[in-house]
């Protein structure tokens, strides 16, 4: 059950942690219809060298937090801080300096990259902001990056985004986003918009890029099973809140939150003889204009009690780093 807390933070780590995220809310005002609560009071960390996933249907605030974190816009409060510096009481010019750090890849491979300009001018454009290098040394890093990425500097660099498939976007991409040597890249559904076999080639480029370069990762999905292969940590989300948080092994073996069992249950079973188990969750999706008090997701709970509209659950360690925010999780408070 969607909640709230701070149980499954780590801030003993100190200089471990590359990105803190404290209270964060994200509100957009509709006029007449009222606010849209789009994320309300999320926090999270992620360590250097970590990958963090983040999943939940359409509409659970997973790729609001993620814009929040690069102040597309900024957060309406809270704080996102980046290596211990708060990033939303930055001004233009200083976010233009740590951006150079902090970077996204973007769900549509197509739409995201200018379509006039050609694929080594949308590579550099980052290196042209910074204006710290020569012509040669641009053209040197871009050349390099997009052989690095698997494509032909010589044949590619002078051609424009419609000339290639939506995978060879998502290739141009994640080249713009790593020629200016960020330390935390931001995915925000990179592989959503790909045919499944082209999935796998980004995924894999994206592991052998965290590798070669030490990334960090924070990596929106709505697709468990993908980030079940690439997260070191997991945290699920709904209504924009978080339900649970987890190693994915643990997470994806004993599941604790009714939310999370149900996502989980919809994840497609290669054998076909294998008998279904699906949960059917009843109930629409609350709307976030005026979302359930209590626990937002006892609309659609099983589980769902009297308690559950009353009281907002907590965030709270049932196994040893598994965290969930729910009065009646799949264990009991003594397990």
């Amino acid at each position: 059950m969607a909640g709230t807390g701070t149980a499954h933070l780590r801030e003993h780590d100190g200089e471990d942690l590359l990105l803190s995220v404290r209270n964060l809310v994200v509100e957009y005002d509709t006029g007449r219809a009222g606010k849209v609560h789009a994320v309300s009071d999320v926090s999270f960390d992620v360590r250097r060298g970590e990958t963090l996933g983040v999943v939940g249907e359409s509409g659970c605030g997973k790729s609001t937090v993620a814009k929040a974190v690069m102040q597309l816009p900024p957060p309406t409060s809270g704080e996102v801080r980046f290596k211990g510096i708060d990033l939303t009481g930055m001004s233009r010019r200083q976010l233009r300096s740590v951006r150079r750090t902090v970077q996204m890849i973007f769900q549509d491979p197509i739409s995201s990259l200018n379509p006039l300009r050609k694929v080594r001018h949308i590579v550099a454009e980052g290196l042209d902001v910074a204006g710290d290098r020569s012509r040669a040394e641009k053209r040197a890093m871009v050349e390099d990056i997009l052989s690095v990425v698997g494509l032909d500097p010589e044949t590619a660099g002078d051609r424009r985004p419609h000339e290639f498939s939506g995978g060879q976007c998502q290739r141009i991409s994640i080249a713009r986003a790593m020629v200016v040597e960020p330390e935390l890249v931001i995915c925000d559904e990179p592989v959503s918009a790909l045919d499944v076999s082209v999935q796998a080639q980004i995924l894999n480029l994206l592991a052998d890029m965290k590798d070669r370069y030490g990334l960090t990762l924070l990596f929106i999905a709505h697709d468990l099973a993908v980030v079940k292969n690439v997260s070191d940590r997991v945290m699920v989300m709904y209504l924009g809140k978080i339900c649970e948080v987890a190693a994915p092994d643990q997470l994806y073996a004993q599941p604790l939150h009714p939310y999370t069992e149900a996502l989980l249950s919809a994840i497609p079973e290669p054998d076909p003889d294998a008998e279904a188990t699906e949960i059917i969750l009843s109930g629409d999706l609350p709307s976030p204009i005026d979302p359930p008090s209590g626990c937002r997701f006892r609309t659609r709970c099983p589980r769902a009690e009297t308690v559950c509209a009353e009281k907002e659950p907590q965030i709270r360690e049932m196994r040893p780093e598994h965290f969930v925010a729910c009065h009646f999780p799949a264990v009991s408070d003594s397990a």
